[in-house]
């Protein structure tokens, strides 16, 4: 399964990380590492996960209260468009593609 990623999820990765090492330190990893585990579930069935909105589907970490936006693209690939907290508005990043 191929996985491509907007530019921007580098930027908000690194902002989440920066901000849960700022609260403990080793945090920011744990987050990362979810988020790696998180995309690996995705990757093996990207068909399980809920569709919000068109094309869009949603995955829900478990330690952290942030949500994964992806699209599946053709049977081999997924799109991760938006790393967002739960909290955000439900259509911040749904214009991504």
């Amino acid at each position: 399964m191929r996985i491509d990623y907007h530019p921007a999820i580098a930027a908000e990765l690194e902002e989440i990380r920066d901000h849960y090492e700022s609260c403990s330190l080793g945090l920011g990893s744990d987050f990362i590492d979810e988020f790696e585990r998180q995309i690996l579930k995705v990757a093996a069935m990207p068909t399980r996960w809920m569709v919000v909105q068109g094309d869009i589907r949603r995955c829900l970490m478990k330690r952290f209260p942030y949500a994964i936006l992806f699209r599946l693209i053709g049977n081999d690939w997924i799109r991760v468009t938006v790393v967002k907290h739960e909290k955000r508005h439900p259509a911040f990043g749904l214009h991504r593609r």
